[in-house]
């Protein structure tokens, strides 16, 4: 795997509540960018590996959902999240 479990958990400590919690949206979106990141990388090294791009626009299409739901719930915490990722220019 590309991310071993503390830096998993380092993830989580930086971008949720603490390194246990791994179910707040902010982590989650966090992992996500991460391993979308890493698959496009993968990607550009194999371009007609046809199930990893699949699943990439899988998880781009996990992580909007998420962005969408942190936008109704508190738009604060959404842009925090997006000027601390980057994910918008």
């Amino acid at each position: 795997m590309y991310l071993s479990k503390e830096e998993k958990q380092e993830l989580f400590a930086k971008h949720g509540k603490g390194k246990n919690d791994t179910g707040t949206a902010e982590g989650q979106i966090a992992l996500f960018t991460q391993r979308i990141e890493h698959l496009t990388g993968h990607l550009k090294n194999n371009r007609k590996d046809y199930n990893t791009e699949r699943s990439l626009v899988m998880l781009v299409g996990k992580r909007r959902s998420l962005l969408d739901y942190l936008t109704k719930k508190d738009v604060l915490r959404y842009r925090a999240i997006v000027k601390e990722l980057g994910l918008r220019k």
